[in-house]
């Protein structure tokens, strides 16, 4: 994963406060991580790289989901969202040894934080284009449909209705 600037930096802690009001709004139980280096294992950290899932979701009667908040926009000329290929791979990797669902959730200023973009790590690796910038770094790319999308005033039922609708149009779970 590349440097991030303070700028970025700045965003994705605006995003993040921005999910725990929605998570608050919608009396979602969490466990925000707290990211600072001596937080977590030093055997953890070939699943989790310099990253981690910033929240632990308690969902009642199914357990709970761990979320990566990001701070995204669309890009301008192909309308889509793109995620970092080596954070995805780490995060596909905790979620595969551990059994423990790990979901990309985006927003951002430009809405309002009006509207937040779910997907499972697994399915933004099998639905994404991988694409490598011109300094080599890799990244995937999905269009806005390949997400769940939840309004601000819609809480995590909307999320599991729709996740759940998809899989059986499809004759599976997503």
């Amino acid at each position: 994963m590349g440097v991030i600037n303070e700028v970025d930096r700045e965003k994705g802690v605006e995003a993040e406060e921005s999910f725990k009001k929605w998570l608050n709004k919608h009396d979602i139980p969490y466990l925000y991580i707290q990211q600072d280096i001596g937080t977590f294992s030093p055997a953890l950290k070939k699943y989790f790289g310099a990253g981690r899932p910033d929240f632990m979701i308690l969902v009642h009667s199914l357990g709970f989901i761990m979320v990566d908040v990001k701070y995204k926009e669309l890009t301008l000329k192909y309308k889509n969202f793109t995620l970092d290929y080596n954070a995805l791979t780490k995060h596909l990797s905790l979620e595969r040894n551990f059994k423990l669902p790990v979901w990309y959730v985006l927003s951002n200023k430009v809405s309002n934080y009006n509207t937040w973009y779910w997907i499972p790590v697994s399915k933004a690796l099998e639905r994404g284009k991988i694409i490598s910038s011109q300094a080599g770094n890799k990244f995937v790319a999905l269009i806005p449909e390949e997400f769940i999308q939840v309004a601000v005033y819609e809480s995590l039922d909307k999320l599991f209705s729709e996740y759940f609708l998809r899989g059986l149009r499809k004759g599976r779970i997503i």
